[in-house]
């Protein structure tokens, strides 16, 4: 019974794995073209899927320490040994594991997009507020500072 439960886990985590590392690669390009609406639809539609993917591997946990293995990848090469479809359940694991490692990986690469827009977004304003003036080189091509900020209505 927990050998096909675990096989049952691990076949619709894999699919919702796959439904977030689209939705990720979609949130990428929505990220730069600056589409708020998409980006929207795509948080509604990841928050879900984040939330079965933890229900699940809680499950899955519980049922690994249920059968007295640890909740870790160990823990289910142990349990595999004594079952008939062992092997598969390992190779389910590691695909969902590999599925989530590149979730991950995308949305580190979301994230630092999100940092670098911030940024850029905080210094164009900065530079219409006048708080922050864009260095200039002065004439022996160091990078000097203008002495006296005029407001953007003078500039």
């Amino acid at each position: 019974m927990s050998e096909n439960k675990l096989l049952e886990l691990f076949t619709d985590d894999i699919s919702t794995a796959t439904q977030l590392l689209e939705l990720i690669d979609s949130e990428f390009q929505a990220l730069g073209d600056r589409d708020l609406h998409l980006l929207q639809d795509i948080l509604n539609k990841k928050i879900p899927l984040l939330a079965l993917l933890d229900q699940h591997g809680k499950e899955r946990s519980q049922l690994l320490i249920s059968l007295n293995c640890t909740p870790d990848r160990a823990g289910l090469h142990v349990l595999a040994q004594g079952l008939s479809q062992g092997q598969h359940l390992v190779e389910q694991g590691d695909e969902l594991n590999s599925l989530l490692e590149r979730c991950q990986a995308a949305n580190l690469r979301n994230g630092r997009l999100i940092r670098s827009s911030r940024a850029s977004t905080r210094s164009m304003i900065g530079i219409l507020r006048g708080n922050d003036t864009p260095s200039l080189y002065d004439s022996r091509g160091g990078a000097a500072r203008i002495g006296q900020q005029r407001p953007l209505s003078q500039a």
